[in-house]
């Protein structure tokens, strides 16, 4: 039912659109859960599941810790796609309204995550990282990936970011901006960044009809 949808629109899903996403399978249910929370754009359902998948594909247990959260549906898949996380920490300079309306959607469809997800107020940089947890965040603007990526590396845990906006000002392009587009530079350098600190990186990406903004780090410390 989805072949003719646009997974990039910034229409926000609403109980009427739960048609869209007929069956059983886990997306389709989540897909529906949200509609009825009626608050998300339908970008950012795609955003959260396509990075949430492609994340859970290389890495599982342990906390989360979705930085720069928003409304927090990242953390709530990461947990219904692997059991073994118990718990998961939103932090981001102030919770929206969104956030409470999304999970108590899902908490009815999945009451095993009910009081799995909580939500912190307050700069990344003062975030605190359990040990062994996986920090995430899906289109940190500009320099706040660089700052998910500072948290990982001071804590040595794993990172997964899906980075957007990218400030050419204040980003690093490590001096690739002549050979190549300057978010991709920024990008490569965020890459290079994590290897000489000693981190595994693997590249992937998210379907671009859902964002350009597509790229997604993961990154292991070894």
């Amino acid at each position: 039912m989805m072949d003719n949808l646009d997974k990039s629109s910034r229409s926000v899903l609403f109980r009427g659109n739960t048609g869209h996403f007929g069956g059983d399978t886990l997306f389709a249910r989540v897909a529906r859960a949200v509609c009825e929370a009626e608050c998300l754009p339908r970008k950012e359902l795609f955003e959260a599941w396509e990075t949430a998948k492609r994340i859970r594909r290389k890495m599982r247990g342990g906390p989360i810790v979705e930085l720069a959260a928003g409304h927090g549906l990242l953390s709530a898949i990461l947990i219904l796609l692997d059991d073994s996380t118990e718990t998961a920490t939103c932090v981001d300079i102030q919770r929206p309204p969104s956030h409470e309306k999304i999970l108590a959607s899902l908490e009815k469809q999945w009451p095993r995550i009910k009081g799995r997800v909580r939500y912190v107020e307050g700069r990344i940089e003062e975030a605190k990282i359990p040990i062994g947890a996986l920090l995430a965040s899906v289109h940190a603007c500009g320099r706040l990936t660089d700052q998910v990526l500072d948290l990982a590396i001071n804590s040595r845990n794993r990172v997964a970011v899906l980075p957007c906006c990218h400030d050419l000002e204040t980003c690093d392009t490590g001096g690739l901006a002549g050979w190549m587009d300057g978010p991709l530079a920024v990008d490569a350098t965020r890459v290079a960044r994590l290897r000489e600190a000693g981190y595994r990186v693997q590249t992937l990406k998210i379907p671009e009809d859902v964002t350009p903004k597509n790229r997604l780090i993961l990154g292991w410390a070894e």
